[in-house]
């Protein structure tokens, strides 16, 4: 059982992490998600493969993951998921918003701040990922990523995940084992971009918006690096 004055600083903790995320509109959000991207895929080697890029269904960018631990751990970042218009071959779609949230146990003091990028590599980790909560990890069909824009994604692992993870924290790019943590549709982040609480299956899948104007700079870095589908 915590001490009163760990029990204090976790709430503390807490609150202060979710409302900092609060404090960002869509539109700011957007612009971190772009940065972090441009960032992540200009890298000349220690970067996301290029193959695994071009053959990606969806992308998801949760920039400035929050870690806070007072006693309990807990991990909070808001992002956005985009996902290729395969059926008229028209470049990336308009983004959902979405929530990262997790925990862990252990007795752990400190706060760090992560990027968090996942590629979306078939039809079924697209599904997954589109339903208002999915829990990541390897049962989920979620790996760690290579990392190198040449680094061969021959592997099972690779070649079996619906969906591969890397992060980036302190300038160090790496794969990232995810576990544990959600990923839920973030209504109010999508009421802000389109004018009404959509849920990512209907702005990715139905089409029910168009692309904001807030989202342009994101979907042109996506389509600058990564412009068509390969098989």
């Amino acid at each position: 059982m915590l001490h009163p004055t760990l029990r204090s600083a976790t709430v503390i903790g807490l609150i202060s992490c979710v409302a900092g995320l609060r404090a960002e509109t869509a539109s700011e959000q957007l612009k971190s998600a772009t940065i972090v991207l441009d960032e992540i895929l200009s890298a000349p080697d220690k970067g996301i493969p290029q193959d695994l890029l071009d053959k990606a269904y969806c992308v998801v960018v949760v920039p400035g993951v929050k870690k806070v631990a007072f006693g309990i751990g807990g991990k909070y970042g808001r992002g956005f998921i985009s996902c290729r218009d395969l059926a008229h071959h028209t470049g990336w779609g308009a983004p959902g918003a979405v929530r990262m949230e997790g925990g862990s146990l252990g007795f752990q003091i400190g706060a760090s701040e992560t990027d968090v990028v996942m590629l979306v590599m078939n039809e079924s980790g697209m599904r997954r990922l589109l339903q208002s909560k999915f829990t990541l990890g390897a049962k989920a069909g979620v790996a760690a990523g290579p990392v190198g824009r040449t680094a061969s994604a021959e592997t099972d692992a690779r070649l079996t995940a619906g969906i591969l993870s890397w992060s980036r924290s302190r300038g160090v790019f790496a794969g990232l084992s995810v576990g544990g943590a959600t990923l839920r549709n973030d209504l109010d982040q999508n009421q802000q971009l389109y004018g009404k609480r959509l849920s990512n299956q209907e702005i990715v899948r139905d089409k029910e918006a168009q692309h904001p104007a807030a989202a342009a700079e994101f979907l042109l870095m996506l389509n600058k690096y990564s412009p068509r589908q390969t098989s």
